[in-house]
Order: structure tokens, then sequence, then C-alpha cells
């Protein structure tokens, strides 16, 4: 389906999402935060695609914020409803039964940076930028990033960086845990789809049961997630993939999982 302000291209079985507003350095509008969640929902019914790829178009950003333009002007229960709905945009990534991979290629401010925490993984070049500047604005992140970011960096630093609205490179970012990897700019990609295919040679029912598990797990105490584990555990027992892995290791075989 055409888009607008993203692109949505398939690579054998890895879905890439642009978000495709280079002239505005990707800046999130509202019709952009829709046609993401649009995008979703057609990987998420696309068989074929096994994990998703979110980068910036151009060079310069991920995403440099939300347009605040457009929310000027809005009412508290317009501006409650537009923060609503991009939360529940951003969480079909989190919910999305297939790995994301965020590839961060510049600018991840305000809501770049809370969509780069929606996704399961990411990726920076050494280019990349974080921060959270909303208090500087007047506002505070409205997408997730007041509950992401402590999950991800702790209490701690998740209030000093929101409180100061400032940023942190890549190389901070790394060390402080909200990226898994930084790479030269040029090798993002190239390093985003070798993990994409390293990812997709396992069983796409236990990679989304495993992505459920530890996202069900983290909203409560260790005993609840313990029994989502043991769950998720018993539909990958009973699964096709689950007879096929185990007979290809037995065969000393590739297995051909199937996602059933």
């Amino acid at each position: 389906m055409p888009y607008d302000n993203v692109i949505l291209e398939k690579e054998d079985s890895i879905g890439i999402l642009y978000i495709n507003r280079p002239k505005a350095m990707n800046a999130l509008n509202i019709a952009t935060i829709q046609e993401i969640g649009q995008a979703v929902d057609e990987v998420k019914r696309d068989e074929e695609i096994k994990v998703l790829i979110v980068t910036g178009a151009g060079d310069k950003a991920f995403v440099a914020g939300a347009d605040i333009i457009g929310f000027m002007g809005l009412s508290s229960a317009q501006a409650r409803y537009y923060s609503d709905e991009g939360e529940q945009i951003f969480r079909k990534l989190d919910v999305l039964e297939k790995p994301v991979i965020a590839a961060v290629n510049g600018f991840a401010l305000g809501g770049g940076c809370e969509l780069a925490m929606a996704c399961d993984i990411r990726l920076a070049s050494d280019q990349a930028v974080f921060g959270l500047p909303e208090v500087s604005l007047g506002v505070i992140p409205g997408y997730g990033g007041t509950q992401r970011l402590p999950r991800l960096i702790g209490e701690g630093r998740a209030k000093e960086l929101t409180f100061t609205a400032g940023t942190i490179n890549a190389a901070e970012a790394y060390r402080v845990g909200l990226v898994n990897h930084v790479y030269p700019a040029g090798e993002l990609m190239d390093q985003a789809r070798k993990l994409a295919r390293q990812i997709m040679k396992n069983a796409p029912l236990s990679l989304g049961y495993s992505k459920l598990a530890i996202g069900q797990g983290l909203q409560g105490d260790l005993d609840s997630g313990l029994r989502i584990e043991s769950d998720f555990f018993g539909l990958c027992v009973a699964s096709e993939d689950m007879k096929e892995g185990t007979q290809a290791f037995v065969e000393k075989r590739k297995p051909q999982f199937k996602g059933q």
C-alpha cells in the first residue's frame, strides 16, 4: 500500500520501514504517526516478513522529533487524544509478534527517541544523537518516553536526561544501555540486515512468544512473569516448529520452520 510519509519495503523476509520526510528531518506529524501504525499492521499481516527494521530516510535524522507546530492551539482534550493515539500506535511495535530493529541513523529526538525505544533492539550510527527535549518546549514526552526510558536506562539517568532536555551521543547511549550496538554510519543498514538475517534463522513462533514473554513479564512481578513464560513454553512445545527443530537437530540439518 502506498504512503505519503513512510516507505515500506521488503527484502526477502526483511521488512524495512523508512520514515520519509527528510526535508523536515523526518519529524513526526499526526499523518506520519498514523501511517506508521498502518505500515505495522501491514507487516503483521504479511507472513513473509519475519523481522522489521525501522529507520529514517536520508542521512541526517532517524526522526528529529514531533512536528510541534501541528500541536499548537490544541485543547487539553485534543492533545490527550493525540498522545493516546501515538502511544497506541507505538505500542503496536511492542506487541508485534516479530522482532523490530531500530537503525538510528542520525537525530533521534523527542518522538524519534520514543519511536526507537518502542523497538526491540536499537542499533545506532556513530553520528546518532538521542534526547527528550520536550520540557524545554513546555510539554512532556507524549509517546511513551517517560515510561520506556527509565525501563531501559534506569530511573535516575532517565530523569536527568528528561529534566535537562539534554542530548547524548551514540557512545553515551551505548554506555547507559539505550542502544545495543554502535556502527560507522556507512555500515549501519548492512549491520541491521545482518542482525535480521541472524534472527530469521530461528523459529518464528518462538521469536514471537519470546518477545511477548519478555514484554508481558516486565509488567509484573517475577512470579507472574514465570507463569507467562511457562504458558508460552507450553504453546511452543505443541507447535510444528518445535517438532521440525528437534527433528532437524537429530538429523544434523538446518530446520525449515513454517511459523506453525
